[in-house]
């Protein structure tokens, strides 16, 4: 029997997002949670006396301003060294940005694969190999797995792949391949990297996303960790989850149909919250609210939404006793009231509401929008453009939910001006 540790993008150092547009934000008691949340993967795996450690890619977040990231990183790896545990690494886009890595010299229980081409490292003592190689260039646009060699006769074969499959919502396609590809190597485990949700692609032989060890924006929701995995008789393989993330995100979507006042809708935050708080005591929770539905409270939600998100966020600090912080509410209420009654012909009122709510495309001001949108891209830091958290500057996108919001607002201010 022997055991191994399998995690991916733990993006050492990468910063929060969300945390900045608020002046209360607890920003200085999670800017280190990608290390807290590797040093909680480095005791896992000495708990756990695994053999050996793979990472699948994206170790870091790009370049480091300096090479404080590199010397905790190497005092983390020291202590697996003391506990004879081997650890191998794929490099994938964020770590081809790193000068600096190139130049980090590892502990000797660490090995980096090839960027070039797949090799092979054979671990006689226990009866495995690993096949591996890393990204060479941030994007690697071709299906590397043609030159990954076939599964060793009599060994226990893992592959290590930096890869977005045939495409996962929100991750750039990078190394494209098939899982029929990879089962086509007759390996028994692929280790994959660079997709952040925890994913089962395939059952046996295990094909798997660990996910990313710490959720670092609202996109990266719930549970992080890594996966262990058991093998016993030298093929049959036990996978377990374990959670190594500190700081967790969530979204709460609240219908709040039939609400009457800001009152209802608290109340009924006030059930969602003591849920998540109870479900997670061990971790602090950064949470989105989304608050939907057509309601009577709309009205007051429109006037005052400052007021009414104060209230929520101090719900939330009462309730998780300041480990509950709202990183940001949505106000998506609609008025509870049938827009086509007050449409009245020759009522200049009516037919300001007739117009309203014949607004269904941007077609005909897109040609003003598009230019500006033109320059604010040339402006933005290249971190905002590329990569997996680019914002989306296309107009070509599903719409609607603005407009939706753009009429409701053009019909509150005529009604409650």
């Amino acid at each position: 029997m022997f055991k191994f540790l399998h995690t991916s993008d733990i993006h050492l150092d990468s910063p929060l997002r969300g945390f900045q547009r608020h002046d209360n934000a607890p920003i200085d008691d999670f800017r280190n949670v990608t290390r807290r949340a590797l040093e909680n993967l480095i005791t896992l795996a000495i708990d756990e006396k695994v053999d050996f450690i793979l990472v699948s890619g994206d170790l870091y977040d790009g370049d480091w301003k300096d090479f404080n990231t590199g010397l905790f990183l190497i005092r983390e790896l020291a202590k697996l060294l003391e506990n004879n545990i081997r650890v191998f690494i794929i490099s994938g886009n964020h770590d081809a940005e790193s000068r600096i890595t190139r130049h980090l010299r590892m502990p000797e229980n660490v090995y980096r694969f090839s960027t070039s081409s797949p090799e092979t490292k054979i671990m006689e003592d226990i009866g495995v190999a690993i096949h591996g190689q890393g990204f060479a260039t941030r994007s690697v646009s071709k299906d590397l797995t043609p030159s990954y060699p076939d599964a060793m006769p009599s060994l226990f074969n893992i592959g290590m792949l930096h890869t977005s499959l045939t495409g996962r919502e929100g991750h750039e396609t990078y190394a494209p391949c098939s899982v029929d590809s990879l089962l086509s190597k007759k390996y028994d485990y692929w280790a994959l990297g660079h997709v952040h949700k925890r994913e089962i692609v395939n059952k046996e032989p295990s094909v798997i996303f660990p996910g990313n060890t710490q959720g670092r924006n609202i996109r990266e929701t719930g549970e992080k960790g890594c996966t262990i995995v058991t093998v016993k008789n030298n093929r049959d393989v036990i996978t377990v989850h374990h959670n190594t993330d500190v700081l967790r995100w969530f979204l709460c979507d609240l219908n709040a149909d039939g609400a009457e006042t800001p009152e209802d809708i608290l109340d009924a935050l006030n059930v969602r919250f003591k849920t998540l708080f109870d479900e997670n005591t061990r971790h602090p929770l950064a949470i989105r609210v989304n608050i939907s539905g057509r309601c009577g409270a709309h009205e007051k939600l429109l006037r005052s939404s400052e007021k009414w998100t104060a209230e929520i966020e101090a719900l939330a600090s009462e309730i998780g006793y300041g480990s509950l912080w709202i990183e940001k509410v949505n106000f998506l209420t609609e008025m509870n009231i049938d827009i086509d009654e007050l449409i009245k012909d020759g009522d200049p009122l009516g037919e300001l509401f007739k117009s309203i709510q014949g607004l269904d495309s941007l077609d005909d001001i897109k040609p003003l929008i598009q230019n500006d949108l033109l320059q604010l891209k040339r402006q933005l830091p290249k971190e905002l453009i590329y990569g997996d958290e680019a914002l989306n500057l296309d107009l070509s996108g599903d719409i609607d939910p603005i407009i939706k919001q753009v009429r409701q607002l053009l019909i509150a201010r005529l009604l409650y001006r």
